[in-house]
C-alpha cells in the first residue's frame, strides 16, 4: 500500500533526526520492502545506516544509489564514510564511487579532497569563487564545512572534526538554500559529539 509505504518513509526521516537511528533504519527497510522500486533512490537510508553503525549496509545502499544518480559528489563521500571504519581510508579512497560532474560549487573540490587531491583550504576557496549571493555562499560553505568535518573525523583529525560539524550546524541554522535534511545530519551529529 503506497499511503501505508509513505508513512514508513517519513517516520524513518523523523526518527532519524531524533536520532533513533535503529528505528529510522527500520521504517526505511521496511519502506523499500514495500515499495522495492524506490530502493536504489534512499541515500536517506543509507545515512541512517553510517549512524546506526551499520557500516557495510550503508556501502551497499550509496553503491546501489550510484545506479540512480551518477553524478552526486555526495553519495560518493558517503560511501567512503561508511567504508573507512570497515576498510581504512587509503582502501576507502581507491574505492571511491566515481563521479564526473557534480555541477554543485564546491562539491567536485569536495570530492578531490576525499581522493587526498585537495585540502580542506582549498574546499572552502572554492566555495567562494565567482560572485555568488550571501544566501548561495552560505549554502557553500554549509556544506564545505559539513564534508570537511566528516572527513577530518574520518581521518581521526578530532579537534578539526568538531569546529568544522559544529560551524555547519550552528552558522547555517537558517540558511534557506540547504536541503534542511543535511543541516539535520549536521545538528545530529553536532548533538553527538557535544555529548563527548
Amino acid at each position: 500500500d503506497g499511503e501505508l509505504a509513505l508513512a514508513y518513509y517519513l517516520r524513518g526521516r523523523e526518527r532519524f533526526r531524533l536520532s533513533k537511528f535503529d528505528g529510522s533504519l527500520a521504517d526505511f527497510d521496511r519502506y523499500v520492502k514495500l515499495r522495492p522500486d524506490r530502493k536504489s533512490q534512499q541515500w536517506e537510508r543509507g545515512i541512517t545506516c553510517y549512524y546506526a553503525g551499520e557500516f557495510q549496509k550503508g556501502a551497499d545502499q550509496f553503491e546501489l544509489y550510484q545506479t540512480y544518480h551518477d553524478s552526486d559528489v555526495e553519495n560518493s563521500v558517503w560511501r567512503f564514510l561508511c567504508m573507512t571504519p570497515l576498510v581504512g581510508v587509503e582502501k576507502a579512497r581507491e574505492k571511491l564511487l566515481p563521479i564526473k560532474n557534480d555541477p554543485r560549487v564546491p562539491m567536485m573540490t569536495i570530492f578531490a579532497m576525499y581522493r587526498g587531491e585537495k585540502t580542506s583550504e582549498d574546499v572552502i576557496a572554492a566555495a567562494r569563487e565567482g560572485e555568488p549571493t550571501n544566501e548561495e555562499l552560505a549554502g557553500r560553505l554549509f556544506y564545505s564545512h559539513l564534508y570537511i568535518g566528516l572527513y577530518e573525523e574520518s581521518l581521526g583529525h578530532d579537534k578539526s572534526a568538531r569546529e568544522h560539524i559544529l560551524k555547519a550546524c550552528d552558522d547555517y541554522r537558517e540558511t534557506k538554500s540547504l536541503n534542511r535534511y543535511m543541516w539535520d545530519v549536521a545538528r545530529v551529529h553536532a548533538e553527538r559529539l557535544r555529548k563527548n
